[in-house]
């Protein structure tokens, strides 16, 4: 099943289904001695697990980490790192009575499309139960990163249509919505509640800001950072949307209004999200995506089974009535992932990292 890798200098490839005996992820291009431990990568995971509150899925999986490759006495070695999360709470038969009924919204007609065949349990490959080795090949990045002075935050911007106001990020993971609005969190907490009553389920919007990219990392053309970085948010299965800076709001602007003016001190805005012409600026990097609401909900609704027959749905079992809590660290661990492939292709390029002083030549750094 092609599909499953990402990344140029860094790959990452994950497999396994949401209802078999486990999934993970290998991780090739990682460069030797980066202290690495479990414990660092579980508490992303444990970020990422079901069942933290209330209005998310109640599936209980503790999502312990073994690493099985690519780490001795702590440091990576180079080689291929592997790592492993049992699955311990799949209960298959919740979807027996979907067997041969494809939920709207989900991946289960295309995939029988494209394969003439699918694994109905938990929806295997389309879960987002695969994206807990994506956050455990992000912790592992996000370490990289931290020694080069990179920071990334993720959080829920808007749920259920109630936005955020306010920004406080200390606020961020002391609620169950991942908000950065106090009082929008609790509005949306209500309105999940809601939702949940009813059988349906919410979308919202997901802000990502990054701090400590260096000016100069991206290409030009067809690698730019921000093509890069909408590639991997966009593999996400609940993302719908991308944008980095002010995004879609610069069609309203006038040039004067959207460019990003310079002085001796710096730049005075970042409409551009610290991306210009693909190459990072230095700024704060700033990307929004579009999570929609999840579509496994137990609200009646009308589809076709196998057979090509009109039928009704209604799907049981553990479900997330909104995802955006549970996407945020994914949202930053495909961002990690992006950066640090870039980096090392940077490296690969120039032998240097990125980050010129202005004025400075680069070509005498070239060799």
């Amino acid at each position: 099943m092609p599909g499953n890798s990402f990344g140029h200098y860094l790959i990452i490839s994950t497999f396994g289904e949401s209802h078999g005996a486990g999934i993970g992820v290998t991780m090739d291009g990682l460069p030797p001695g980066l202290e690495i431990n479990e414990e660092l990568v579980q508490k992303q995971l444990d970020r990422r697990r079901p069942g933290q509150s209330d209005i998310t899925t109640p599936r209980r999986e503790a999502d312990r980490v073994s690493i099985l490759s690519g780490v001795f006495e702590g440091r990576t070695t180079g080689t291929p790192l592997a790592m492993l999360l049992h699955n311990s709470d799949a209960r298959s038969s919740d979807y027996g009575g979907i067997a041969e009924k494809f939920r709207p919204g989900h991946a289960d007609y295309t995939y029988t499309r494209r394969y003439g065949f699918r694994d109905w349990r938990g929806s295997g490959r389309a879960s987002g139960r695969e994206t807990a080795a994506r956050v455990a090949a992000g912790a592992v990045a996000r370490r990289w990163l931290d020694e080069q002075g990179v920071s990334i935050l993720g959080f829920v911007k808007s749920a259920a249509g109630i936005s955020c106001e306010t920004f406080d990020a200390d606020y961020i993971e002391r609620n169950p919505m991942r908000a950065c609005d106090r009082v929008a969190a609790q509005k949306m907490e209500a309105r999940i509640r809601e939702l949940i009553e009813i059988g349906d389920s919410a979308g919202g919007v997901i802000e990502c800001r990054i701090n400590g990219v260096p000016p100069g990392l991206g290409n030009p053309v067809f690698g730019k950072l921000e093509a890069d970085l909408g590639r991997a948010i966009l593999s996400i299965g609940a993302v719908r949307g991308f944008e980095i800076g002010v995004g879609f709001l610069a069609a309203n602007m006038r040039g004067s209004e959207h460019n990003d003016q310079m002085d001796s001190s710096g730049f005075r805005s970042n409409n551009a999200g610290g991306i210009i012409g693909g190459i990072s600026t230095g700024q704060e990097i700033v990307f929004r995506a579009a999570i929609k609401p999840a579509s496994s909900i137990s609200l009646p609704q009308i589809t076709r089974n196998t057979r090509g027959e009109t039928v009704d749905i209604s799907t049981e079992g553990r479900h997330d009535p909104t995802i955006c809590p549970r996407a945020v660290p994914v949202i930053e661990a495909m961002a990690a992932i992006t950066l640090m492939d870039q980096w090392l292709g940077y490296r690969s390029l120039r032998g240097i990292d990125p980050g010129l002083p202005d004025g400075e030549d680069g070509d005498k750094h070239a060799h």
